[in-house]
């Protein structure tokens, strides 16, 4: 992972902090909303869980405010910012005790899922609330960079690291923060920060995929694979949909533990889960964690409504799709998508 630093946006300029001081809350807001989108997805990195990472979110901006008279602009006000809201992320991991968000779902004849998945918490990432976090000017190289940070698989490996390890890594190879930057955010030192990361380092290299880059996104090669994937969904064909998998491709169902891995299991449960009884679907275009997404709407037997199921998040993997990750309706609202279409 190559390391990227947000721009600082320039030093805050001095009437407009003081006004701030004196309670001026048009100044406070300011101050801190270039870096409102990036403090959110940094939250939501460390927490994985897009609910937590805005409570997170607001308790920063409420200790930043009431901490204000603090700033003595020794670091930047960004670097300021992020120590305040990597406290309340590690905070909140403390005081939260991470336990599966929901049961097993049986459903039709169900094949025995590969394994159980340890990430039960995750929820998807709306791309709308990203804003300059992914940068549209950038390279491809570099828009590659930005949304693999982002990306459901690196969000995933994230919250298998203790939480410390977490954001140390996150600080230092998302962000670009120095050892001694970040040493002084989380009230260690920079040794304990360069040890820190590398024993993350380690564990991301064991728990992150292997495969092509992914097209970029709303390109013609993107747009191909992904016409295909909903046409077989639409169309309730199994074969088809195979067929865009990867050999080693994944089904995951945060909150459900269970998890499918390889093609003849992802088969088998397409054929006799989600595509039986004679179903019929209509798939809606979003956008989640750089990746393309759908919101899943079901048909009624009378088939003239259409109601929300689903959130599906599809990784890609060159011309194939690697992973499809099924999220319960609930999330369906964060994307703006209607609960039933026609």
């Amino acid at each position: 992972m190559r390391r990227r630093r947000q721009a600082e946006n320039g030093d805050v300029r001095e009437e407009v902090l003081t006004r701030a001081r004196s309670g001026d809350d048009v100044a406070f807001e300011e101050l801190v909303n270039p870096y409102r989108r990036e403090l959110q997805a940094h939250c939501y990195r460390i927490l994985g869980s897009v609910a937590d990472a805005e409570d997170a979110f607001q308790e920063s901006l409420t200790a930043a405010w009431k901490g204000l008279a603090g700033f003595e602009g020794r670091a930047s006000f960004r670097t300021w910012l992020y120590r305040i809201a990597t406290g309340r992320c590690l905070n909140m991991l403390r005081a939260t005790r991470r336990s599966p968000g929901g049961a097993e779902r049986v459903v039709g004849q169900a094949p025995d899922s590969t394994r159980l998945g340890e990430v039960l918490w995750l929820e998807p990432y709306p791309d709308a609330l990203l804003g300059e976090v992914l940068d549209p000017t950038a390279g491809p190289e570099a828009r590659y960079e930005q949304r693999e940070t982002i990306s459901l698989a690196f969000i995933t490996a994230l919250q298998v690291l203790a939480p410390r390890q977490r954001a140390a890594l996150i600080l230092t190879d998302v962000l670009g923060f120095s050892a001694r930057e970040v040493a002084d955010m989380l009230e260690t030192t920079e040794h304990a920060v360069y040890g820190a990361v590398k024993r993350a380092r380690a564990t991301l290299a064991r728990q992150l995929p292997t495969a092509e880059p992914p097209p970029l996104p709303n390109s013609p090669a993107e747009k191909q694979v992904v016409d295909r994937l909903v046409r077989a969904w639409e169309e309730c064909d199994t074969d088809a949909l195979v067929a865009l998998l990867t050999e080693d491709a994944w089904v995951r169902m945060p909150p459900r533990p269970g998890e499918y891995r390889g093609k003849e299991k992802v088969e088998r449960w397409f054929a006799t889960v989600t595509f039986r009884d004679g179903r019929r679907y209509r798939l809606l275009p979003t956008r989640a964690n750089g990746q393309p997404a759908f919101g899943v709407y079901l048909y009624s037997p009378l088939r003239r409504v259409a109601h929300g199921i689903e959130l599906i998040v599809v990784t890609l993997a060159g011309k194939r799709v690697s992973a499809i990750t099924l999220f319960e309706s609930g999330e369906m609202a964060r994307f703006g998508l209607p609960r039933s279409v026609r």
